[in-house]
């Protein structure tokens, strides 16, 4: 594709734009760990909102969920929308206030207080994993796809250059230089995203082309179906989504970096309402592109076609840059997230304990590195894969490592009889048992495989946790869920009253959400 010179202007300005943004944000980020890592704990609640959004939609999103809803069609929708009923709900009403009043910097901090050293250690090791090859890899593999289709910019290139850029101002300026840049980055997406939606409706007949779609929406499919059987609720989508908003530490961190509470509840449920409203702004398009395109071979090209095929001179170039808004701001998070864990659950747990404020963000910033090297290799890797929409090889993925780590937490938080041998064994096995119900029923979709690993991880645990000495009642304090778990002080209930009160915001998101699945079951 033949770029204007307006496209290509608003596209370099754009990325020399966000990339100072980012090195302006790490001249006033200090020394202090929690400060590189938690941004000094003083995000807002809309800031928390905005990032968790601007950090998970990604490319895999406008390129990956934009090709899984042409090929399958509405139903790919329940993947984002079901982490509004399952995965932030758990957040926000169970694991948020554990997190916020133990003060913890990382997620397996949790799992260190409740089980010990051996399953924080687990847990590290299976998200580095889960980060490098998932939310690095693949979201820079389908970028650089889709610049490579519009633009002809070789893939390795484009892989290279966002990869080097993004890493730039996120490792010299920690989670404040990340959350800087994610806000203009969410605008800019939202923006990009809403233009394409509306010109590609004006090209397939109107809105009147949406309604008639429409009719054929449907969130529920047989339990046969290959990818998005209605038993995924029952135990493969449980899952994922527990692990993907509760217990991860790529989207958690915002919520640690919360001012207090209040501010943390209301920026998952402003998270909601972005997450209500961004995967329509994907999935539309895709619903009613068949109305003016031929079929595609490749799914994951029509973002990339309709661009091309759509829109004039200079939104172009704005489209363009919400894509690369959204890539920048999800491996900009990815790859805090990684520092953050490598830093405080491996260096100085192991390797330095007695490690100055200055020597563990040096650390951070070293390993910084390291992980976009390893983004870069696995985004290689990835480019031999094309058979079907890489946002489906990215759920199958999450299958692999999450069942484990979402029994460690549940089980943790809900059963005071859970051990640290029986957590441990359920971090163990999620692994091997994925592969090898991957290998004896290759043809079962792989959210009942999961589902089916999920269970069999929480029978493990509570059958070894019933075997093994039961855990002191004072290691317990404040990490069990109890009646008083969630009680507020007198100054929190007088910050929840009226149109403050969290519950109220939640509800209305709740309701419209569930409209919805009945509307289309």
């Amino acid at each position: 594709m033949k770029l204007e010179w307006i496209d290509i202007t608003i596209f370099v300005v754009y990325i020399v734009g966000i990339v100072l943004l980012g090195l302006y944000a790490s001249k006033h980020a200090s020394t202090s760990k929690r400060d590189y890592f938690l941004a000094g704990d003083k995000l807002p609640w809309w800031m928390i909102g905005g990032s968790i959004i601007a950090a998970n939609i990604s490319s895999h999103h406008l390129v990956g969920a934009m090709g899984a809803a042409y090929s399958r069609g509405f139903v790919a929708i329940t993947l984002e929308w079901g982490a509004i009923l399952i995965g932030f709900n758990a957040l926000l009403w169970v694991f948020l206030p554990f997190y916020i009043r133990n003060g913890f910097y990382t997620i397996p901090e949790y799992l260190e207080k409740r089980f010990g050293n051996a399953t924080r250690v687990l847990y590290a090791i299976l998200i580095l994993f889960t980060y490098v090859f998932v939310e690095i890899g693949a979201v820079l593999y389908l970028g650089g796809l889709s610049l490579h289709a519009l633009f002809g910019i070789p893939i390795l290139h484009s892989i290279f250059g966002m990869a080097v850029l993004t890493g730039l101002y996120t490792v010299l300026g920690g989670l404040r230089a990340v959350i800087w840049t994610e806000m203009v980055q969410l605008v800019i997406l939202v923006l990009g995203g809403v233009v394409l939606t509306f010109a590609t409706i004006n090209a397939a007949g109107g809105f009147q082309t949406v309604v008639e779609s429409s009719q054929d929406w449907k969130m529920f499919y047989p339990a046969s179906d290959p990818d998005f059987p209605w038993t995924m609720y029952l135990g493969g989508l449980l899952c994922i989504s527990i692990f993907y908003c509760a217990t991860n530490q790529f989207i958690v961190q915002r919520v640690l970096a919360a001012k207090n509470e209040w501010h943390g509840k209301m920026g998952v449920i402003f998270g909601d309402y972005l997450k209500f409203l961004v995967p329509l702004i994907i999935t539309i398009p895709a619903l009613v592109a068949p109305k003016f395109l031929p079929p595609l071979d490749q799914p994951d090209l029509l973002f990339a076609t309709l661009v091309e095929t759509l829109l004039p001179k200079g939104l172009v170039g704005l489209v363009m840059a919400g894509l690369i808004s959204a890539i920048m701001s999800h491996i900009s998070g990815a790859i805090n997230s990684c520092t953050t864990i490598l830093t405080v659950d491996v260096y100085n747990q192991y390797i330095n304990k007695n490690a100055t404020d200055a020597e563990a963000v040096r650390f951070g910033k070293r390993s910084g590195v390291a992980i976009i090297v390893l983004g870069i290799l696995s985004a290689v890797i990835l480019i031999g894969y094309s058979d079907k929409p890489v946002f489906l090889y990215l759920m199958n993925l999450y299958g692999l490592f999450t069942p484990g780590i979402a029994t460690m937490f549940l089980m943790g938080v809900f059963w005071k009889r859970t051990t640290s041998q029986g957590a441990l064994a359920a971090g163990l096995l999620t692994i091997p048992l994925s592969l090898a119900m991957e290998f004896a029923f290759p043809d079962m979709p792989f959210f009942n495989r999961t589902g089916i690993v999920f269970w069999a991880c929480m029978m493990t645990c509570v059958v070894v946790s019933l075997f093994t000495p039961a855990v002191s009642k004072a290691r317990l304090h404040h990490l069990v869920l109890t009646k008083g778990s969630f009680q507020l002080s007198e100054v929190e209930k007088i910050q929840n009253r009226g149109v403050r009160n969290p519950t109220l915001w939640w509800l209305i998101i709740t309701v419209l959400v569930l409209y919805f699945y009945v509307r289309y079951f």
